[in-house]
């Protein structure tokens, strides 16, 4: 394969598509992946600080990260509705 025939691959309408699914997926779990992180570490703070409220704090924190999750499963289900040509 020559240049030529790899640059109209990615060019061609499957090649842009597979490339929107990727950035979707992609960037649509950045946030999430953030978002989980902080949430824990602000629960593991808050135990550490009160031992006593650790049943309400890891409440949060569960309530928080499912959440939070829901962002990235409403990102993998946009990136299956473009990778299907649905979008």
């Amino acid at each position: 394969m020559d240049l030529s025939a790899l640059q109209q691959v990615a060019l061609s309408d499957a090649g842009l598509r597979l490339l929107a699914t990727a950035l979707a997926i992609g960037l649509g779990t950045i946030g999430p992946g953030i978002g989980i992180g902080v949430v824990v570490n602000a629960a593991i703070h808050a135990i550490g600080r009160n031992p006593d409220a650790a049943g309400q704090a890891q409440l949060n924190m569960f309530l928080g990260i499912a959440f939070t999750e829901a962002l990235a499963i409403f990102a993998l289900v946009v990136a299956l509705l473009i990778g299907f040509k649905i979008l």
